[in-house]
This record gives structure tokens, sequence and C-alpha cells, in this order.
């Protein structure tokens, strides 16, 4: 079957199945939601906050607040493209249609990204500027320094997020499996050690941790991370591509 054939193919398969929809509109309206009402909280308590706090407020970093946990709908969608045609026994049927197994995964990891990277674009432009309106006084602007790359950084934050997540579905080949381990991982393993002296040095190199550096504009007082923006997002290119390359070889390696 020609690639051209396996995207269409694949939009098809994604487009059929019921969840798409839901999950991807849970992850806009939670991120712009919640983003929306902490940046009202942060106006409000701005007064209250010390001087070197509010030095280092980031206003395009509190709007954006609302995507650690609308992450998780992306994580659901990206687990849920790979992993439900093994739990729906459809993996025999695409497998025979389309047996280059590379041409096969990566066809519907292209499709699911653009479809989550088109989402997750009208989630970061709604929440910065839905946020800085919530904000006030206190907000900021596209012009500003570094923020345009924040939003972009965002949008781009949430996809490669999905798209780790498809890797991951891609060796577990179990939806539940799959959304067991990342759940437990990003909500609760990740920020309890990321919290701990003893283990923050190790944390701030996971996947979400470092990711989520490209939207900051300003940096937190107590970060002591050994990179920016831009090795942030490079340390998450490096988990997205390991967990890819590692589904693609049990996926050749392994029966449908």
């Amino acid at each position: 079957m020609a690639a051209a054939q396996v995207l269409r193919s694949e939009w098809t398969k994604i487009k059929s199945v019921n969840s798409t929809a839901l999950t991807l509109s849970l992850a806009v309206i939670v991120s712009v939601g919640l983003g929306m009402l902490i940046s009202a909280l942060s106006k409000n308590e701005f007064k209250n906050l010390s001087t070197a706090d509010k030095l280092t407020f980031d206003p395009t970093f509190i709007s954006f607040s609302g995507l650690t946990l609308g992450q998780l709908a992306m994580i659901v969608f990206g687990v849920l493209v790979v992993a439900s045609e093994y739990s729906t026994g459809m993996i025999r049927t695409s497998l025979a249609a389309v047996p280059q197994r590379a041409t096969f995964l990566f066809s519907k990891v292209a499709v699911a990204a653009l479809l989550a990277l088109v989402v997750a674009l009208v989630t970061s432009f709604a929440a910065f500027f839905l946020g800085q309106l919530m904000l006030g006084d206190h907000r900021t602007d596209l012009g500003a320094p570094n923020v345009l790359r924040a939003v972009l950084g965002a949008a781009v934050y949430m996809t490669l997020i999905a798209m780790f997540s498809m890797g991951v579905a891609a060796m577990l080949r179990s939806p539940m499996l799959s959304l067991g381990i990342l759940m437990p991982f990003f909500f609760l393993v990740s920020p309890i050690l990321g919290s701990v002296s003893a283990t923050k040095k190790v944390a701030q190199y996971f996947p979400d941790q470092a990711g989520l550096k490209v939207m900051q504009v300003v940096s937190p007082p107590n970060d002591d991370a050994p990179y920016g923006p831009w090795g942030g997002l490079a340390i998450l290119l490096v988990w997205v591509a390991a967990a890819l390359l590692v589904g693609y070889v049990l996926l050749k390696k392994r029966d449908a």
C-alpha cells in the first residue's frame, strides 16, 4: 500500500474512534479553563507576594497552569491512537493490509501528531490570551521577549507528550497498562521526585519537567536546572525518539 493511502487510512481510523473528539476537546477545555482560573487567582494574590516573587512573576507561564492537567487528555489520546487496535483485535487486519511495520507505525504517529499539534496550537494561544485577560494589569503580550516562543513551545510540548504516549503504547500494546504507567508517572512520580532534594537532579531530566522549560519566560527562583528552554525541549525530544524507536523495534519483532 502506498504511503499516501496509509496516511488516509490512519486518518479515517482516528476519526472513527469515538474518544478522539472527546479527549482532544477536554485538552482544550481543561487547559484553558484552569489556566483562566489560576490567572484570576494570581491577579488577586499578586499584592501579597514577596518582592522576590514579584520580580520572578511569569504571567505567560501562569496562563499555562492548566496544561499540566490538560496534558492528561493528550496522553489518553496518544495511547488510544496506538493501543486501541490491540484491544479490539484490529491490529491483525491493519498489519495484513500494511505489512511494512515502519510505514504502519510512523504513518499513524504522523497523522495523530499533526492533529494533536493543531489542537495544541488552539489550546496554547487560547490559554495565553484568556489567561492574560484574567491577569489584568499584570499581563504581558506576544510582542514581549520570548513570549511567542513560550506560546509556540507550549503547543509543541503537548504534541510531544502525545507522541511519547504513542511510543509507550506501541511498546506495551495495552491501553490500560499504558495509562496505568503514564498517569502515575506524570501526576505522581515526577512531581514528587522533582520536589525532593535527593532526587531533584534526576527528576529534572524527566520528559515533562524538561519540556515545561520551553513555556517559561522568567526562570523560577529555585530553578537550578543546567539547561534552558531549548535544552529542555531537546531532552523531551530524546525521550520521544527513544519511546518511538523502542516501540517500533518491538512491533517489528513481535507477532500481532
